[in-house]
């Protein structure tokens, strides 16, 4: 099939853009490469996909409308996973624009080139930031999200109702997927773990918010990539006479997943991973917890289980160990 993967200089773009590729099918990976961190790590995860003749990247901004038709009339794909997005909690806070423009409007540009090509399934990034204030524990898909504590978690719960939306309307099958705490060899640099990683190595203090007391569902890339592998294969059907409809499923072509490792993690061991890892102790410094940060994350993957048979199972210290391999070789 022909596929059509934005955010392919993106960490999880990158590594689903590889596992098609690898399996035979076409891909067009679309990215702007913008800033938001070193542009120089998405030049260089996309030369790891020099090696595939069936991948062709097109350097483009989710908000260029008429480019982004153009780019749909004329390769017609079968399907879209679309994971690039201005990400970041905190960058929100001080940058809501560039959340609009590109995760919003983007959003749109996109479902409006799967609706008008007759795209087979459309696969889209949503976030654990979107449970917000939540405090039953795990995240279920059946739970409400009406609080979010951020406009990038407001931006990731709208995409579910645009997505809703056009479904509905439109009769296009759409899957979002809420990811948990990505982390994993040539992640992003504005991450706990390459963050933490980067301060340790280099004899820097690491900042320690809510004074260590927070967990996280954290997710390894390989776990995230096969969570997304297999979903794209469940294409959604309409359902007129389904009775139940709840936040994750309904009558439309619909539905939600978490996809997360379903053991969360607290902070304080995620560093310890990290210390092993690497060698050496962190230089502390405890600091209070941060605006549009939530203390907990943890994933019910319950449907996930049910509609693909599979469940993230990689263990931290394992994932931390590969992460700062990668990290010193990239850096050496």
């Amino acid at each position: 099939m022909k596929y059509l993967v934005t955010g392919a200089a993106g960490f999880i773009g990158n590594f689903v853009s590889e596992r098609l590729c690898d399996a035979g099918h076409d891909v067009i990976g679309l990215d702007n490469l913008n800033d938001y961190y070193d542009p120089n790590l998405k030049l260089a995860r996309l030369k790891r996909l020099d090696k595939f003749d069936n991948f062709t990247f097109v350097k483009l901004d989710l908000a260029d409308r008429e480019g982004m038709q153009t780019l749909f009339a004329g390769e017609k794909f079968d399907r879209v996973i679309h994971l690039a997005a201005q990400a970041g909690v905190r960058y929100s806070i001080e940058n809501p624009m560039a959340y609009i423009d590109s995760n919003l409007v983007g959003m749109a540009t996109i479902l409006e080139g799967c609706r008008h090509n007759k795209v087979k399934h459309l696969v889209y990034a949503s976030s654990s930031s979107v449970y917000g204030m939540n405090e039953k524990m795990p995240f279920s898909t059946e739970d409400e999200v009406n609080h979010p504590v951020s406009l990038y978690a407001a931006t990731k719960k709208s995409n579910e109702l645009m997505a809703h939306s056009y479904s509905h309307l439109y009769d296009l099958p759409t899957t979002g997927l809420r990811f948990f705490t990505v982390y994993g060899p040539w992640g992003r640099p504005d991450m706990a773990p390459f963050l933490f990683t980067d301060a340790i190595l280099n004899d820097r203090e690491i900042k320690v918010f809510n004074n260590g007391k927070m967990k996280r569902d954290f997710t390894y890339i390989d776990d995230i990539v096969e969570g997304i592998i297999r979903i794209q294969d469940v294409v959604p059907v309409r359902n007129a006479d389904n009775p139940n409809t709840s936040p994750s499923s309904g009558k439309a072509p619909y539905k939600v997943f978490n996809i997360g490792n379903n053991e969360p993690i607290a902070l304080m061991t995620f560093i310890e991973a990290i210390e092993k890892a690497a060698g050496k102790e962190a230089k502390k410094n405890f600091m209070p917890m941060q605006a549009g940060d939530v203390p907990a994350t943890f994933a019910d993957i319950d449907n996930l289980k049910e509609e693909v048979g599979f469940k993230p199972d990689t263990q931290i210290e394992y994932g931390m160990q590969q992460f700062v391999d990668w990290y010193k070789m990239y850096h050496s």
